[in-house]
């Protein structure tokens, strides 16, 4: 084989090699922080992106639609608010699959720039415990009440103070069985917030046209209160007036009897 072929070859290896290590690297990048085994922890992820305004919109819909299409694993939208015009500017709050975390930031950010993110986990693992002893203290309760009141020697009121109690054990472990699932969802899933803000340009030139479209109402609003402190000192000046005009009359009289 000519030297050249061998050369190429070993070119075209070593460039595959190169794609195949990036791309892990990229995998391993984008992989969400997870709750480690026997960790209760739930996750919060927020993220403030910066986009042309006339962009923002698109980015929150494709975000909302890929999540409740379930596009990136488990995922529920929050919240989901914007604000028109060419400073817009708009948030969407979703829970998701921790798989899902990257690739939704990464659709929210297409085209634009993440000007800050920050990851906060809350331990559940004290709230995980007490919710478990309850259960477990309430099933306990049952069954133990359940067994008692197959006695044949039970009073009337025994039966009903025991049928009372069991009903409030029903609803306590109904309670307590919420609460359990919604700590598991928080840990299983995690909270991402996305906050999108236009270029800094846009946003000057938004504030510019802001106030010229303000300047009429500004305008209107500083002539009407100088018409209202005028009218509100013109009485006073009236009287001022008159009481000095008044004063100075009698002076110059008493002046002129004096000399």
């Amino acid at each position: 084989m000519p030297p050249r072929r061998i050369v190429g070859g070993m070119l075209v290896l070593l460039a595959v090699a190169g794609c195949a290590k990036q791309e892990r690297l990229g995998a391993a990048d984008a992989m969400a922080l997870a709750s480690p085994e026997g960790a209760f922890l739930a996750y919060e992820h927020t993220v403030q992106l910066r986009l042309p305004g006339e962009r923002i919109a698109p980015r929150l819909k494709a975000v909302a639609e890929a999540c409740q299409s379930g596009r990136f694993g488990d995922c529920a939208v929050l919240q989901l608010s914007q604000a028109g015009g060419d400073g817009a500017s708009g948030s969407i709050e979703v829970r998701v699959a921790p798989k899902g975390v990257e690739p939704l930031v990464a659709l929210a950010g297409e085209q634009g720039e993440v000007t800050a993110r920050s990851t906060h986990a809350e331990d559940l693992a004290q709230q995980v415990s007490d919710t478990q002893l309850t259960q477990a203290r309430l099933k306990n309760e049952h069954a133990r009440l359940l067994d008692y009141q197959q006695r044949k020697d039970l009073a009337v009121a025994d039966l009903l103070t025991i049928s009372q109690r069991l009903s409030e054990i029903e609803a306590g472990l109904e309670q307590a069985n919420r609460e359990a699932a919604q700590q598991h969802r928080r840990i299983d899933t995690q909270k991402l917030a996305i906050h999108i803000e236009a270029t800094n340009g846009q946003r000057n030139r938004s504030e510019i046209g802001r106030a010229f479209a303000e300047f009429g109402g500004i305008f209107t609003a500083s002539l009407a209160w100088l018409i209202r402190l005028f009218a509100g000192l013109l009485p006073v000046a009236l009287i001022g007036g008159g009481v000095l005009w008044g004063g100075l009359k009698l002076w110059r009289r008493g002046r002129r009897k004096r000399g």
